[in-house]
């Protein structure tokens, strides 16, 4: 039996936010007319956010009917 036919057995749902990836991907801006961080000697014009565990389902990938 396949997880997804589990899952709707058991009441639960692929998590709408996250769409069942467990997570939320980070974004990254970049800009070369300001600055973002300086690592050593150079300057680096991207700033990037990290994946942040989905609030929704707490990283699960599902939630509850």
């Amino acid at each position: 039996m396949s997880d997804l036919n589990k899952d709707k057995q058991q009441g639960e749902k692929t998590c709408p936010l996250c769409h069942g990836h467990k997570s939320i991907p980070g974004t990254c801006t970049c800009d070369n007319e300001w600055r973002g961080t300086q690592q050593g000697s150079e300057w680096k014009d991207c700033q990037c956010t990290p994946d942040q565990t989905c609030p929704t389902c707490n990283g699960t990938g599902t939630v509850t009917d």
